[in-house]
C-alpha cells in the first residue's frame, strides 16, 4: 500500500463509498441546500435525469442510455468530457508534487501556457490568469479603465458578459441585473450602431467598448464592417476595443478567435475561458497589450494591484496547455469550422419545410435556430395561445421532446427567446449532425401535426408560465 493510500485510509475519507451511499439524493440535497429552483425547474420539465457518467459528446444515464450533448456546459466541453490527454495532464502535474501558489516564485506553466496562447493573437503581448469568463471580463474593465484613465465602458444591449457586479454592469439583460443596483455607470449601444458608438465616445469618458463577436443571447453576429469600424473610432478617441471571447474563442466559431473572421481587426484585450479548461479546472484569461499590463503594475508597489487566489494554479495551467496540444493535433478548429457548415446547412435546408421555423444562423459550432409565428390558421391560434402565456414557451417545447424522446441535451438561447442555441464540443462529426437533424425533424414534424404530442406538453408549460406570474 503506497503512503498516500495508507494516509487515505487513516482519514477515513472514501469519494467511491460517499457516492455510492448518497448519490441517488442528488436532488433533495440541491432542494434542501442549493439553489432549490433548479430542481424544481428540472422536474417540471422532465429534465430530472440521472447521469451516470460521460465520454467525449455523449452522456449515459442510470438505464445504460446513450444522451447526444448539443450543449457542451454552456461552451466549457469543447474537447468533449473526458478528453485522454488532458486526464493524463492532470494526472501528472498532480503526481509531480510541484511547490504550487507559493506567491512568491515564477513557476514555468503560466509563462508556457501564456506564450502558447499569445501565437494565436499576435498583436498581444501579455496574459492575466483568473478563473472563470466573469473574472476574465472583470480584469479586462479594470485595464481599461486604469489605462485609459477614463470611467465607462461601453457594451451591446443583449450582451452578456458575466454576473459578478463588474461584469453584470455591462450585460444586457434586464433580467440578470435587475434587483442589484446600483452597478457601475457603463452604456449599452445597439450591435451595429456606429453613430451611437461614435456619440458616446464625442462625450470623452469612455474607456472601452466590450463586444461579442457574436452574441450568445440569440446568436447574433456583429454586421460586417462593425468590428474594424469600431476600433477605428475607439482608437482615435483613445479608448479600447475588448473583444469577450469567453464563449466564442478556442475555435468556437471555426476560427481560434471569432474577431479574427474580420481582416484588420486587432482588439487591445481579448478575455477567454470556458473550453480553456479542458472541461476539468475552472481557468479564465485576460490577454492584452504590453502598454496596458505596464499601466497597470507600473511599479513595484503595484505588483499586487491586481491577482487572484487561484491564478494561474497548476492544474489549471496544465489543463489549458494540453487543451491547446489537443486543438492543434487533432485539427479541432478546422473540423469546428466543417461540421458547423454541413449541421448549418443541413437545417437551413429545413426552413422552406417548415412554417415554424424562421431561420438558422450562426459560424462554426455557435448555431441558432430561431422560431417564428406561423402562416396557417390553426399552427397560428396555438402560437397565439403560447406568446399570451410568455414568449419562448415554443422553443422550450422543442428543447424537452429533443432530450426526452431523443436523448439530445440542448437549451433555449435566452429569457423570453423562440431561438434553440447549439454550442455542441468541438469534436463531433457526421455521425452526430446526422442524429440530431433527424430528431430535430422528427420534432418539428410533430409540431406541425396538428394533434402533435409537442402541443400537449405545450399546455403544460402555459399553465406551469401562468402560476409563476
Amino acid at each position: 500500500m503506497t503512503a498516500a493510500e495508507q494516509q487515505q485510509r487513516r482519514s477515513g475519507f472514501d469519494l467511491g463509498k460517499l457516492l455510492a451511499e448518497r448519490a441517488s439524493e442528488r436532488y433533495d440535497l440541491h432542494t434542501r441546500h442549493l439553489n432549490h429552483q433548479l430542481p424544481r425547474m428540472l422536474h417540471t420539465i422532465g429534465f430530472d435525469k440521472v447521469y451516470e457518467r460521460a465520454e467525449g459528446a455523449y452522456f449515459w444515464d442510470d438505464e445504460g442510455q446513450d444522451y447526444l450533448d448539443m450543449l457542451a456546459g454552456f461552451g466549457v466541453m469543447g474537447l468533449g468530457r473526458h478528453h485522454p490527454v488532458v486526464r493524463k495532464a492532470l494526472h501528472d502535474v498532480l503526481d509531480a508534487d510541484l511547490a504550487d501558489l507559493t506567491r512568491f516564485d515564477c513557476q514555468p506553466l503560466p509563462g508556457l501556457l501564456a506564450e502558447r496562447l499569445l501565437t494565436h493573437a499576435p498583436h498581444l503581448d501579455r496574459v492575466f490568469f483568473g478563473n472563470s469568463g466573469t473574472e476574465a471580463v472583470e480584469t479586462a474593465l479594470k485595464f481599461a479603465r486604469y489605462a485609459t484613465r477614463k470611467p465607462r465602458v461601453l457594451y451591446c444591449a443583449h450582451a452578456f458578459h458575466g454576473l459578478t457586479t463588474g461584469s453584470l454592469s455591462v450585460n444586457g439583460e434586464d433580467g440578470f441585473r435587475r434587483g442589484f443596483a446600483p452597478l457601475l455607470p457603463d452604456t449599452p449601444i445597439e450591435m451595429g450602431d456606429l453613430d451611437a458608438l461614435e456619440r458616446e465616445l464625442a462625450r470623452g469618458d469612455v474607456a472601452g467598448f466590450v463586444v461579442e463577436p457574436i452574441q450568445g443571447k440569440g446568436v447574433h453576429e456583429t454586421p460586417p464592417g462593425f468590428l474594424r469600424a469600431a476600433q477605428e473610432l475607439l482608437h482615435r478617441h483613445k479608448a479600447l476595443l475588448i473583444a469577450d471571447e469567453v464563449q466564442t474563442g478556442l475555435g468556437r466559431t471555426g476560427d481560434f478567435f471569432a474577431y479574427s473572421h474580420e481582416d484588420g481587426v486587432e482588439p487591445d484585450l481579448v478575455c477567454v475561458a470556458k473550453a480553456l479548461s479542458g472541461g476539468y479546472v475552472p481557468v479564465g484569461a485576460t490577454l492584452g497589450k504590453d502598454w496596458i499590463f505596464k499601466k497597470v503594475y507600473s511599479s513595484m508597489d503595484r505588483v499586487l494591484v491586481h491577482s487572484a487566489s487561484f491564478g494561474s494554479n497548476a492544474q489549471a495551467m496544465a489543463a489549458g496547455l494540453a487543451v491547446l496540444a489537443v486543438m492543434a493535433d487533432e485539427e479541432v478548429v478546422a473540423n469546428a469550422r466543417r461540421t458547423g457548415e454541413l449541421l448549418r446547412d443541413r437545417l437551413a435546408a429545413l426552413v422552406d419545410r417548415y412554417e415554424l421555423l424562421h431561420d438558422v444562423r450562426g459560424r462554426g459550432l455557435m448555431i441558432g435556430i430561431e422560431f417564428g409565428r406561423p402562416s396557417s390558421l390553426g399552427l397560428r391560434s396555438r402560437w397565439a395561445m403560447l406568446q399570451a402565456a410568455r414568449k419562448g414557451l415554443f422553443a422550450q417545447m422543442v428543447v424537452v421532446p429533443l432530450l426526452r424522446r431523443h436523448r439530445i441535451l440542448t437549451q433555449v438561447s435566452g429569457d423570453h427567446l423562440e431561438v434553440i442555441k447549439l454550442i455542441p464540443p468541438l469534436i463531433i462529426g457526421e455521425r452526430e449532425v446526422d442524429r440530431f437533424v433527424e430528431a430535430f425533424t422528427a420534432v418539428m414534424d410533430d409540431a406541425h401535426d396538428g394533434g402533435g404530442l409537442i402541443w400537449d406538453f405545450g399546455r403544460t408549460l402555459v399553465k406551469q408560465a401562468v402560476a409563476n406570474r
